[in-house]
């Protein structure tokens, strides 16, 4: 069963800064500072562009994880599409959308996942895991919400 759920976060930010934000590796270790994330594959630094992986390493709940993420579908600045390529999930898949608005942006993350545990999977999903998701997701989005965009990598098609 496929858990999902969907954040909305406004910025005075226009979209092209947040997806900008957003892609970028950077901005991603810098917003999540209070953890021991760190990219270890991939692309390490800079904006992630279509095609492009990513490896992260990280301590979720006591238990050290590598996940690895690809670019699967990309139209800056209005939207794009990570799904993880190897997880401990059974499924991944992090769609980023950005609105401009007058004065500013609604940034969306729809997510939709699958735990690796069958049935207890299920509990798990809906008592556990969605809501950390939710937490760790949200934090990113407040912190690149007001963070300073970053520099364009080259070759990054925007």
């Amino acid at each position: 069963m496929v858990a999902r759920f969907e954040l909305r976060t406004r910025s005075a930010r226009s979209a092209a800064d947040l997806s900008d934000l957003a892609r970028s590796v950077d901005a991603h270790l810098s917003s999540m500072s209070g953890s021991r994330e760190r990219a270890v594959g991939g692309v390490t630094s800079g904006l992630l562009a279509l095609g492009d992986e990513v490896t992260w390493r990280d301590i979720h709940f006591g238990i050290p994880l590598t996940m690895t993420s690809r670019i699967i579908a990309m139209d800056v600045p209005v939207a794009f599409v990570d799904e993880q390529v190897r997880s401990p999930f059974r499924r991944f898949r992090h769609e980023h959308v950005f609105q401009d608005e007058g004065d500013g942006c609604l940034m969306i993350d729809q997510i939709e996942f699958v735990a690796p545990l069958g049935i207890l999977g299920r509990i798990v999903e809906r008592l556990v895991l969605a809501p950390h998701l939710r937490r760790i997701i949200g934090a990113r989005n407040t912190a690149i919400a007001g963070a300073v965009p970053p520099a364009s990598r080259s070759g990054d098609g925007v």
